[in-house]
Order: C-alpha cells, then sequence, then structure tokens
C-alpha cells in the first residue's frame, strides 16, 4: 500500500476540522495542536505503524495538518511527535473512538442514522431526572460492566416508572473498564467498555423515542490524571507540570491531580467548546451537567476567597453555555457547584455564569440531616422550611433538589436507609427514605432521584458493584410508591399541575408535633396541599389552613397507604371543616391533597 502524505498547498489549515476526518474517496485529513514539535507524523495500522513511513504533515501556526491516502474506518492511529531529540507517540486529543485510553485512535465515520426525530425536552419546570451509572446499573451477574445497548433494554422500565431525564454519568473514554468516569483520559471518545460512539448513539436515540431527554455529565475543572495522553502532549512544559494543555503554575493543582485545563489559552478554550459541541450536535444530547465548577473558577474551592479565583474559568463557564443555548435554545445546562452561589445560574447577559440550574446544598444537606436524626425532637424544620423555600434569581426551578446522588451515596455516607439502619431495611429507614423521596418530588425545583433509590437500594454506590435489582421486586410497594408521586408531579392522570408551579407557601410549621405543611401551586390555579409528618407517632385531627376555599379537598396520595408497604400503618384522610383540613396524618408519612 502506498501511502503518502498530500501535502498540497491547497489544503487549507483554516477548513480542516480537529483531528481524523474519514472522507467517502478513502482520503483522510488530519490536523492537531501541537506547537512545540519539530515534526509530526501520523503512524497506524495503515502504514504498518511507521515502517512505510509517511511524509511529515504541514505546519501552520502551532497546528499540523495534512491528507493521507487509503484510510478505512476502523484503522488505528497515532501521532508520531518529533521535539528536540525525544520522539513519541500520541493518542489524537479529538479521536471519537479508541482501542482504550492507553491505546490507539481509532479513524470514524459518522454514519449514524438518526432518522427524523421529533423529540423535544420538555419545559425545565416538568422534569424529573434519574441519574444512573452505565457500568453498574446495567451490570452482569459476574461482574462485566454494563453497555448503552444493555441499557437500551431498561428504557422500558425508567418510561414505566415516569421519569422523562436520564443523567448519565461520565462516558468519556477513561482508565480501565470500572470507573465512575469522572477521570477522563480521552474527551471525545466513548469508553470502549460501554460499546463506543454508535452504542451510545443508539441509547440517545432509544430514550428519545421513549419520551426521554439525555442529560450528559462532563468534567472540564481536570483531566485525567491517568492514561492522559495531553500531558506534555508536544513535548514541552514548565516546572514539570502538564505541558500546552494544563496550567503550568500553582493554577493546576486540583484534589484530582495536576491536571486543571489552561482556561486562557485559546486553542484550550476551543477544545473544550467543540467538545460541548460534539455531544449536542453529534449525539443529540439534550443537556449538560457539568462537574464541580467551583474547581474551575477557583483554585482550592474558595469560591468567596478572591485570592483564589481563577477569572478565565469562570469566563469558560460562560462561554460553554452561551455556545450551548446558540445550538438549542432548550438546552438543560446543569451546575455542580455546592456553593449556593445565585450567580452560577444567572445568565451570562448579566454577568452569570449562565447555568440553567445548579444541584442545590441549601435543599440536600438540610433535608438529609433532618432525615438521618435519630431523635424526633431534634429535627429541625426551620432548617428544612428554608429548604423548600430556597431559589436562586427568584427561580425554584435553577435548582436541583434531590437526597441522595453519586456523591451523596459515597466517599463515607450510605444510601438514606443504610444511614438510618446500616444492618437491614427496618421500619425507619423504610420510612425516613420515602419522605425524603415525597420531600424531593414534591419540591419547588427539578426534582432527581439516583439509580436504584426508587426500590430502596442499600449501602454505598460503587462502580464495581450492580444493583440489587431483587429489591426492585421485593419492595415494588415503594417502587410503586414512586411512580405513583411521579405521576402526580407530572400531571400524568390529569389532576392538575400545581406541583410544577413555582409557588410554595408554608401553611403550618409545628416545632412540637413535627408538621410540617405546604401549599404548592402555579400563579391563578388551583393548588396541592402536602401535609409532612416527621415524628413516629400518628396525628390525629390536626387543622390545615386552606386559602381559596373550595368545597371539596381529594385525598389523592398517602405514603403510608399499606398497598405500599405490609408494615405501613395506613392512615390518612381529612375532610374540610371552617376553612381548614383537618387532617389524620400516619407516622413519617406524607399526605396530599388536591
Amino acid at each position: 500500500m502506498n501511502i503518502m502524505a498530500l501535502n498540497k498547498p491547497s489544503l487549507n489549515m483554516y477548513d480542516l476540522p480537529m483531528g481524523a476526518s474519514l472522507n467517502d474517496d478513502g482520503t483522510c485529513t488530519f490536523k492537531v495542536w501541537a506547537p512545540n514539535a519539530d515534526s509530526v507524523t501520523v503512524v497506524g495500522s495503515f502504514n504498518n505503524w511507521g515502517k512505510r513511513k509517511p511524509k511529515k504533515l504541514m505546519q501552520e501556526q502551532g497546528y499540523w495538518y495534512g491528507k493521507l491516502d487509503n484510510l478505512a474506518e476502523g484503522d488505528e492511529y497515532l501521532y508520531q511527535i518529533k521535539s528536540g531529540k525525544n520522539t513519541f507517540t500520541r493518542i489524537d486529543p479529538y479521536a471519537r473512538s479508541v482501542t482504550n485510553s492507553s491505546g490507539n485512535g481509532i479513524i470514524y465515520k459518522d454514519n449514524f442514522e438518526w432518522q427524523e426525530e421529533h423529540y423535544h425536552l420538555p419545559a425545565h419546570n416538568s422534569l424529573v431526572i434519574y441519574e444512573l451509572h452505565v457500568g453498574s446499573y446495567a451490570m452482569t451477574q459476574d461482574g462485566v460492566p454494563g453497555t448503552f445497548d444493555d441499557l437500551i433494554e431498561k428504557l422500558d422500565y425508567l418510561s414505566q416508572l415516569g421519569v422523562n431525564v436520564v443523567q448519565i454519568m461520565p462516558v468519556a473514554e477513561f482508565a480501565g473498564d470500572l470507573s465512575w468516569g469522572y477521570n477522563p483520559a480521552n474527551i471525545f471518545a466513548i469508553e470502549s467498555a460501554y460499546g463506543g460512539p454508535d452504542a451510545f448513539k443508539r441509547f440517545v436515540k432509544a430514550a428519545h423515542d421513549c419520551g426521554i431527554g439525555v442529560v450528559l455529565d462532563v468534567v472540564f475543572n481536570h483531566f485525567g490524571p491517568s492514561d492522559l495522553a495531553l500531558w506534555q502532549f508536544d513535548g514541552w512544559s514548565e516546572n514539570g507540570k502538564g505541558g500546552i494543555y494544563f496550567y503550568n503554575d500553582h493554577r493546576s493543582e486540583t484534589p484530582w491531580g495536576d491536571t486543571r485545563p489552561d482556561y486562557g489559552r485559546k486553542e484550550v478554550q476551543d477544545f473544550i467548546l467543540d467538545n460541548v459541541r460534539m455531544w449536542l450536535e453529534e449525539y443529540h444530547v439534550d443537556g449538560l451537567r457539568l462537574d464541580m465548577t467551583v474547581f474551575m473558577r477557583t483554585i482550592n474551592g474558595n469560591a468567596f476567597d478572591d485570592g483564589d479565583v481563577i477569572s478565565e474559568g469562570w469566563d469558560m463557564c460562560r462561554r460553554i453555555n452561551d455556545l450551548a443555548h446558540t445550538i438549542n435554545p432548550n438546552v438543560l445546562m446543569i451546575s455542580e457547584d455546592l456553593q449556593g452561589d445565585a450567580a452560577i445560574t444567572l445568565g451570562t447577559q448579566d454577568g452569570g455564569a449562565g447555568f440553567n440550574a445548579q444541584w442545590d446544598k441549601n435543599f440536600v444537606h438540610p433535608v438529609r440531616s433532618l432525615l438521618l436524626e435519630a431523635n424526633d425532637a431534634d429535627r429541625d424544620l426551620s432548617a428544612l422550611e428554608s429548604a423548600l423555600l430556597s431559589e436562586y434569581n427568584g427561580n425554584p426551578f435553577s435548582r436541583i433538589v434531590y437526597t441522595e446522588s453519586h456523591d451523596e451515596v459515597a466517599n463515607g455516607k450510605q444510601r438514606v436507609p443504610s444511614e438510618i439502619d446500616d444492618e437491614g431495611l427496618n421500619y425507619f429507614a423504610i420510612k425516613r427514605a420515602v419522605l425524603g423521596s415525597c420531600l424531593t418530588l414534591t419540591s419547588a425545583g427539578i426534582p432527581m432521584i439516583f439509580q436504584g433509590q426508587e426500590f430502596l437500594q442499600r449501602g454505598w454506590f460503587k462502580d464495581s458493584a450492580s444493583l440489587d435489582w431483587s429489591q426492585a421486586e421485593s419492595y415494588g410497594g415503594i417502587l410503586q410508591l414512586h411512580k405513583d408521586l411521579i405521576a402526580k408531579r407530572l400531571d400524568l392522570y390529569n389532576e392538575g399541575d400545581a406541583l410544577t408551579g413555582k409557588n410554595t407557601e408554608v401553611l403550618v410549621l409545628d416545632h412540637e408535633a413535627r408538621i410540617l405543611a405546604v401549599s404548592r401551586h402555579a400563579d391563578g390555579r388551583d393548588s396541592f396541599i402536602a401535609v409532612f409528618n416527621f415524628g413516629n407517632n400518628t396525628v390525629y385531627d390536626y387543622p390545615v389552613p386552606m386559602h381559596n376555599i373550595r368545597e371539596n379537598a381529594q385525598l389523592v396520595f398517602n405514603s403510608d397507604a399499606r398497598i405500599y408497604c405490609d408494615d405501613f400503618g395506613d392512615v390518612g384522610h381529612g375532610y374540610i371543616s371552617d376553612g381548614q383540613i383537618i387532617t389524620t396524618i400516619g407516622a413519617y408519612a406524607c399526605l396530599l391533597f388536591k
């Protein structure tokens, strides 16, 4: 095979996309940024890894580019870079597919048939998010990580549960086959253990066909740190640091390694923005969740210490969100920042970072604390009131509310039921875990549940351990409870859309009786009234004031119903008298009145 680089002057570097682009005529263009290299060539399976050596790529303004003949999809390749006396090979930073994180790039051509898509993400106030990890969610019995095709088989389950968005933990190629995904080695490649790029596209299309949107977790606060071809990519570095893609001073330091991207370099900005564009345009995802943005905009996570701020990282967040909303105005961009900073979800036109929503520490931490408290008398209902009323910039749907996430059920913290009862699932663990789901799914905000929460998954989240799917049968009633509550949330039975309204009014906050009652409603429309009992006792004939009284208040949900669990008390009713609902509510229960 005669392999040659066609270094014709007519080949315009500015017209070429980054990475390897296979053309229909069997030619393939290459473009890579390596400003400190003395030469760059492409070696691969097509030229016996350089033994039949092609000509050098051309160089212009730090970019190396050229065109090779007679390549095919599936051919493997690397860049061979010479810098001074050193020669080394690197995986293409823009490779769409790799053999593995320390292996070779694979020539990939996008031939996926999306056909005509009619899916549109619902309004953000009408979302229920389900966070999942591909490898463990569909893991085989012998511990082999699940794939996207395995995940497609779970879509009927998710559809029946009623969630309308799945948030997928990171799927960019990482070291090994088992990982949470927050150690991306190749951010443009899809994890090979999960099935690669076409498998992910099949999953996104199948999810859309089921009416389920896809939000993808991405990591831009650091790369790697292991199996990282970007490290000293073209041989240059300062202070023993990471070279052209990274800060080479104290700003490089993160809790996950010395690998914070240099947000001040235009080429690195383009690298990250091109990645955002790829997910939204090539993979049709409906949103992105950015991991720990506080470590993009600060060095050590001290967001309110001016000396710790990285202004370029803040600008990077703004650029990402402006691009995403230009591509898809209805995109859902989520920040995990966990500082409670309203500027995160303020529009970029007003000086904010431009995210649509942020994971809300002002909900998850006080609510989990209240649920895990062993003594009823010590439950802080005032903190709970603040958690329910929290919002950013006047919009409660600028926050994600939850009691479990991959972070909240690992790193020393377990699932809510296991924090309450670490030996099994006693009455208190079940009751208070369910109460947490009730708070999440009735609150103003975008609710999120974590994989298995709907059937009381226990223990810690591990990428090496499958969900205990037998509990979906053993605790089928609790699963049904979540289905019923999600149906109320999304008004699947035409009972009213008050739970998607932005208004929350506290009607009762009784520390002695441990009763909280709130009205949830949209402007000018009927309301739902949610009554919560945070004590281990039935409360009889408790008056809950109502505004805008109507003739009837219908009980439409009772978390204490025995249809959900044989151990529940099956207590719960109410009637109207003198402008009040006179309620009787079971222990650790939620009643929902329409």
